[in-house]
């Protein structure tokens, strides 16, 4: 039976980032001389060490835990709470673990006093938009609307494109599902529904006027251009799902992960490869010739949503980087 779905997820992240962090800039070929044919079989290390994408997955989470307690949940209660929780990551002697320069560059102009708005890489859809996101799908008591909304403003806040912002929404929509029990096999079709059915939402009370910029008529324009993208790479799901090879380089079907929309469509194949095995599912996202880490993380989010903490190895959660925060998170969420 399913225990601690939460916890289970947010230590999956930590466990898939640890484990794809090694093989993050190697090949295949690489890969497979090193680890052999099926990649890194644990964490290494005590502590296992983590990357960007564990810190600051736990910066939108404990900013998320600060503003549950002070309802109601608003735009304007989470932003700052989460500009404090970026420059904190920024400025912390532990950000040395190869972070994307979008993030660096939009939390420098966050510490600088810029209003997101104006610190944001507008043109930015790296998966740092959405390897950090988990946290907004494990959340309860959020409506569809608070989440959506929630799941685009943390990306936003440093990567200002389109496609960053929608992949945010489909990733926390797919652990929140999970974590509520949907079976793995609903998901590709109830994403296309969600994605179809928000193609031309604006959340302008999240957004502000992100919208605006040359050659674009309308938020709704704006909007559907990042919709697009992540029902393109939906489209490349369906079609590696109907023919799975859990052997292949994910990457070769759903794309490198580099970019947000790449990142969620190729973590999620990686755990709907292997549904009821979370160990294999981060090892395949572990084993691939793209950003490995953050295709392992958001893997490990997902399955661990759905099959809970007892799904991990239990001596895993004693020597991981930051155990005790992701507990913390994790319990109060369960």
């Amino acid at each position: 039976m399913r225990t601690s779905p939460a916890s289970g997820s947010m230590f999956g992240l930590a466990y898939g980032d640890a484990l794809g962090a090694p093989t993050e800039f190697l090949t295949m070929k690489q890969i497979r001389r090193r680890y052999g044919e099926d990649g890194p079989r644990e964490p290494a290390g005590n502590p296992a060490l983590v990357t960007d994408d564990t810190q600051m997955g736990i910066a939108v989470a404990l900013a998320l835990l600060d503003a549950l307690e002070n309802p109601p949940f608003t735009p304007d209660l989470i932003t700052p709470m989460w500009r404090r929780r970026f420059i904190d990551w920024l400025v912390s002697p532990d950000n040395n673990r190869a972070p994307g320069n979008t993030c660096l560059t939009a939390c420098r102009g966050l510490q600088n006093g810029r209003s997101w708005l104006e610190a944001t890489q507008r043109d930015s859809k790296g998966c740092g938009a959405n390897m950090r996101v988990t946290p907004v799908g494990l959340a309860p008591g959020l409506t569809d609307e608070q989440r959506a909304g929630a799941a685009q403003l943390q990306a936003a806040m440093t990567h200002g494109h389109p496609t960053g912002l929608a992949a945010s929404e489909l990733t926390a929509f797919t652990v929140w599902w999970l974590r509520e029990g949907m079976s793995p096999a609903d998901l590709p079709a109830a994403l296309r529904e969600r994605a179809n059915a928000q193609r031309t939402t604006y959340h302008g009370r999240w957004l502000g006027d992100l919208w605006q910029r040359p050659a674009v008529t309308s938020p709704e324009e704006f909007i559907a251009r990042g919709w697009d993208e992540c029902l393109g790479v939906l489209d490349r799901l369906d079609a590696a799902l109907a023919r799975p090879d859990r052997t292949a380089d994910p990457c070769e079907a759903t794309g490198a992960g580099w970019v947000a929309e790449e990142a969620f469509g190729t973590a999620l194949l990686c755990f709907l490869l292997f549904p009821d095995d979370p160990v294999a599912a981060i090892r395949r996202g572990a084993a691939s010739s793209g950003d490995s880490d953050s295709i392992a993380c958001l893997a490990g989010a997902f399955a661990g949503a759905h099959l809970g903490m007892d799904a991990w190895p239990a001596e895993w959660a004693g020597r991981i980087e930051y155990g005790n925060v992701l507990a913390r998170i994790g319990s109060a969420w369960d």
